[in-house]
């Protein structure tokens, strides 16, 4: 999902926050491998995990926030509509 420029920054948009990469995409690989290398003593601690992070790219807002506002409401518009759709007696 992080390859994906442009859902990047409309995320960025939408939350109002600055989005940032990784330069190691697969955290979730990376922090199991911190935690094991902690573990084991290969890392001292925490701050060597730190220090061994580093940043790729960041997209930060640049949408108006009326239109931040319009796509939020719209969002919740639809999530609504789609609440209680299914029968129950239906598998």
């Amino acid at each position: 999902m992080v390859a994906n420029e442009v859902l990047m920054q409309f995320q960025a948009d939408l939350l109002d926050v600055d989005v940032v990469r990784p330069q190691v995409a697969e955290t979730t690989a990376l922090g199991a491998a911190y935690a094991a290398g902690i573990a084991v003593g290969y890392w001292s601690g925490e701050q060597d995990v730190i220090e061994n992070w580093a940043e790729d790219k960041r997209w930060t807002p640049a949408m108006d926030s009326d239109e931040r506002a319009r796509l939020m409401r719209n969002w919740k518009k639809a999530v609504t509509k789609t609440l209680d759709w299914v029968d129950d007696d239906v598998n």
